[in-house]
């Protein structure tokens, strides 16, 4: 019978970050992987935003290969962080948009002709 069933959210240790996704040691016998498309809902940029190697975290189970002992995982929708202080994945929005280059673009064009004596 396996140990880790579908649906299930158990713990694992970050192994590796690679652009594809996120190794995840889960025991001594088992192992998976978080492809990028089982991080977020959103369009993931960098894999690295969430997870570091050596961080505990907390991975919901899709499929398991009792075979091989690898664990298809999914961090999407759930609470991952065990440890909040890693979360660098939320970049908070302060809806200004182009508004700061806007306002100081033509400065800064006339500095850099000035600096270049032109």
């Amino acid at each position: 019978m396996a140990q880790y069933k579908v649906g299930k959210i158990v713990k694992g240790n970050i192994t590796g970050v690679e652009k594809y996704g996120i190794f995840v040691n889960l025991d001594n016998f088992y192992s998976g992987l978080i492809h990028i498309s089982e991080i977020s809902n959103d369009f993931v940029k960098d894999v690295s935003l969430y997870g570091e190697v050596g961080e505990t975290i907390y991975v919901k189970v899709l499929e398991v290969d009792e075979d091989t002992n690898h664990v298809k995982l999914s961090i999407k929708d759930i609470d991952y962080r065990i440890n909040k202080r890693y979360n660098k994945s939320k970049i908070k929005e302060r809806g200004t948009g182009f508004l700061p280059l806007k306002a100081n673009l033509d400065a800064w064009i006339e500095e850099k002709i000035k600096e270049m004596g032109v």
